[in-house]
Formats: C-alpha cells, sequence, structure tokens
C-alpha cells in the first residue's frame, strides 16, 4: 500500500483529503504545517507528499526545498496544493522541483489522477534507472534538470516569426534565452563578403541563445526563423536565477556547450578536407537527423538550396550540380522542391 502525505494547515481540507486517499486505497500520513510535514516525512518516508503552500511554521516552498536537499525525501513526488493560483506562483513552485500544481477547491477525480500519474512515473523511473551512485546521478538529472526546464517554459508567451524573420543579430548584447515551441531556426555567421554559413539548426524543444548569456558576451552568431516559429523568450535575470538554484540545470547547459562545441570541430573539419560530395551528403545527412521525428515515414527536406548550401560551406550552384547528380545515382529524389533521401547508407559511407 503506498504511503501519502498529506501537508495542510486548514483542519477540513486535510481531513477530507485523507478521507479521500485512504477510500482510494492510500495509507495516509497527516500534518498541520510544513515544519511538522518534515519531520513526518523524515521519519516516515511517504511515497508521495501532497503540501499546500500558505501554512504557519514553514511553508510549502520551504517543505520543497528541504525535500529536494535532504537525500532520503529529494526523490520523492511532490504535489502542490494550494488557493495561489497566478501562473507566477505556479512556474515558482515547478522550478522548486514540484511534480505537479492542483488549485483549490478541486475536484477529487483531479487530485486522484495527479496521485496515480506521479506514483507511476516515480515507479518507472525507479525500474530504468540501474542501481548505485550512477543510477542516482541518472535519476537526479531525470527528476530534476528537465523538470525544473519544463517548467521554466510553460505558459509563458509566445513571439510569432515569419519565415526568413531574424530573432537576434550578430553584435548584440544578449538579455533573452530563447525556446523554441514550434518551428525550426538557424544560427549563422556571415563574412565580410556576404557570404553565410549555418553554424546550427535548431528544432522544437530546443533552447539556444545561452552561449554568449553564459559567456557574459555579445552574440557570435545571428538567430533566422527558416520556417513560421513560436519562440518563448525567457529574461536574463530568470535564466541566471535558474542556473543558480539548480545544479542538475546548470550542468545540462554546460553539457549542451559541450556538444555545440564538438559539432563544430567535425563542421570544420568537414569543410576543410572532405569532397564537394562527401559535404552535401553529410548536409543532407545532418537535417534529417535533426528534424526527422517518425523514422518510419519517408522525411522531406524542405530547405532552400541557399540554406542547404551554406551548412554544406559550399556554393549553392555547386550544392545544385551534386543534388542533381545525386538524382541520377538515386541516392536521392525531388518533389516540388523538397528532398527525400533514398539511400542512406550510401550517403554515410560516400568517399571523399
Amino acid at each position: 500500500m503506498k504511503k501519502i502525505l498529506v501537508i495542510e494547515d486548514n483542519l477540513e481540507i486535510r481531513e477530507n483529503t485523507a478521507e479521500l486517499l485512504e477510500l482510494s486505497n492510500y495509507s495516509v500520513l497527516t500534518a498541520e504545517n510544513g515544519k511538522v510535514g518534515v519531520e513526518v516525512a523524515i521519519s516516515n518516508t511517504p511515497d508521495l507528499i501532497i503540501c499546500d503552500i500558505m501554512m504557519p511554521e514553514l511553508d510549502g516552498y520551504g517543505v520543497i526545498n528541504i525535500a529536494h536537499n535532504n537525500p532520503i525525501l529529494r526523490n520523492i513526488p511532490f504535489i502542490f496544493l494550494s488557493a495561489k493560483a497566478e501562473p507566477s506562483d505556479f512556474r515558482k513552485g515547478m522550478q522548486l522541483g514540484a511534480d505537479d500544481y492542483i488549485s483549490k477547491p478541486f475536484d477529487a477525480s483531479d487530485l486522484l489522477t495527479a496521485v496515480e500519474s506521479r506514483l507511476k512515473k516515480a515507479e518507472a523511473l525507479q525500474q530504468q534507472i540501474a542501481q548505485g551512485m550512477e543510477g542516482m546521478n541518472q535519476l537526479l538529472a531525470v527528476s530534476s534538470s528537465e523538470k525544473a526546464l519544463t517548467s521554466f517554459v510553460e505558459g509563458r508567451h509566445l513571439d510569432k516569426y515569419k519565415k526568413k524573420q531574424l530573432i537576434f543579430t550578430e553584435g548584440n548584447h544578449p538579455n533573452r534565452l530563447y525556446y523554441i515551441q514550434k518551428g525550426k531556426v538557424k544560427l549563422f555567421k556571415m563574412n565580410e563578403d556576404g557570404k553565410e554559413l549555418i553554424v546550427s539548426l535548431h528544432n522544437e524543444g530546443d533552447f539556444f541563445g545561452y552561449i554568449a548569456l553564459l559567456e557574459g558576451t555579445t552574440y557570435k552568431v545571428s538567430a533566422e526563423a527558416i520556417e513560421p516559429s513560436e519562440i518563448a523568450a525567457i529574461p536574463k535575470g530568470e535564466f541566471e536565477e535558474l542556473m543558480n538554484s539548480n545544479p542538475e540545470v546548470a550542468k545540462k547547459f554546460i553539457k549542451l556547450l559541450a556538444s555545440n562545441v564538438a559539432e563544430k570541430e567535425q563542421q570544420l573539419l568537414n569543410i576543410a578536407y572532405s569532397s564537394l560530395r562527401r559535404k552535401v551528403a553529410d548536409a543532407l545527412l545532418s537535417f534529417q537527423h535533426k528534424f526527422q521525428k517518425n523514422k518510419e515515414e519517408p522525411f522531406l527536406i524542405e530547405m532552400s538550396r541557399e540554406n542547404l548550401a551554406s551548412i554544406a560551406g559550399t556554393a549553392t550552384e555547386s550544392l545544385i550540380r551534386t543534388l542533381s547528380d545525386f538524382k541520377t545515382e538515386k541516392l536521392i529524389d525531388v518533389k516540388d522542391g523538397s528532398i527525400i533521401i533514398l539511400n542512406e547508407l550510401k550517403l554515410k559511407k560516400m568517399v571523399n
């Protein structure tokens, strides 16, 4: 029988919630304020905590902060139950690491659904992640950084960008972290002759613009939507606060930086030493790898020849001639300007 701790200063709500959970076959512990709740949690180790926010002695934010700094409690699912229903309150709770947020007054079915969902997710994580220190590190990464980042962008205003519309330009000072809710974005540099080199491509669910924020420098690249896109712009101060308060989030962005460095090194090697055919093959494969969601369905590369040439690091005319050769060799097909890869294996094995 799963054990649930209910921390709530209102006696009627506390008793009604406990009764509802007991009728649903859960073992229930109760506490009348945050201080007592922490003591009960440490001594009894519940499987899930339901906690009010506004309480005497210690509020809900204090409870979750203590829980996440306690090795016994930090991975226990945590649900806020509160009359504070402003988006800022919700965001603060989720940034602190809560798994869910239910507003008062609440429907019994909503609460039970949330409890069941969070318990099942916790069980799945425990089963999938290995035991020992390595497994614990993985668990922390999954349950902390991903949850904090997801809540960090939820409910934010989305700016809409048209195809080819600039988002920020090289040389400007950064004051936002960007998150792609919908669409695709390219980061690129221009040389003195106006020739463009695409540095990286970003898809739905990606953050971008963080390198300049972390370095404390101006943008070294420009960003442009390559299709109609919806993007959340997160103030620099909020990003820095999250980085400082959540070590797992900081580690995630460090890994993103390391990955960016590795990608740039490989891109430079390809541009410097690969043949034209190999450069074009790699550009097609990298685009497919980045944006293909369903591996079972044909993927259309819907990108201008100029952008593909920029990714490959070659002239547009050279790219077009090579694509024509690939089509003749039945490595790709072209329909209404979109490219379909027919023989991925041969493209991967393309020699210099």
